[in-house]
């Protein structure tokens, strides 16, 4: 295990990426294209920036990336990637998304890599995780473009089928993604969810 691990951390610092989560993004990425050129793209929980990073070079120059974390830090995206804003704040929080529609009301993709600070007591660590995942969807839903993709990280265990299965009422194609670059032991997976059904909402 460690040594697939030191492949890509290895991997990571190479390429110039700040963690080797961003290789969760790339299998994806290359194996769904979730992200298309030109897109705009919110990335929720977005420090140490690998995702936004990824995410701004697969958009190219006329997409557009907005990154939102508790953590500040600088974000330096690569050359010919998409504009890049980062916003500082708690997702939580009404007046931080106030910020994000300052800058665009509606995204063609929104992505998610965040996790709770872990406590030890899976059920515990798998029901804050919940909650992350939860908000991550209720803002898919006001703010992804009709068509849109959604790519969220989520521990498994209690209630995650509950999860998975909400947000399979809002897109045509929905799968639970475990990518190779994921720890083995770890319970996270990424719920992905491909062609939103905007019009789902008001049908409730």
């Amino acid at each position: 295990m460690k040594e697939v691990q030191d492949f890509y951390f290895k991997k990571a610092k190479k390429e110039g990426y700040p963690a080797r989560s961003v290789y969760k993004l790339e299998e994806a990425q290359q194996k769904y294209h979730l992200l298309k050129p030109g897109n705009k793209v919110l990335d929720l929980g977005c420090q140490p920036g690998s995702w936004s990073m990824y995410a701004a070079k697969a958009v190219g120059p006329g997409g557009l990336v907005v990154g939102v974390d508790l953590t500040s830090g600088a974000i330096q995206t690569k050359v010919n990637s998409a504009k890049f804003n980062f916003l500082h704040g708690d997702i939580t929080d009404e007046l931080m998304l106030d910020k994000v529609r300052e800058i665009r009301g509606e995204f063609d993709v929104i992505i998610s890599d965040m996790a709770p600070r872990t406590t030890g007591n899976k059920w515990s660590d798998q029901q804050h995780s919940l909650i992350l995942s939860r908000r991550v969807l209720e803002i898919a839903l006001e703010m992804l473009a009709p068509q849109g993709n959604f790519y969220c990280k989520v521990f498994e265990g209690a209630d995650f089928k509950e999860y998975f299965d909400t947000v399979r009422r809002y897109f045509k194609m929905t799968k639970v993604v475990k990518p190779k670059s994921s720890r083995n032991e770890s319970r996270e997976v990424f719920v992905l969810g491909m062609g939103f059904k905007k019009t789902t909402q008001s049908e409730e």
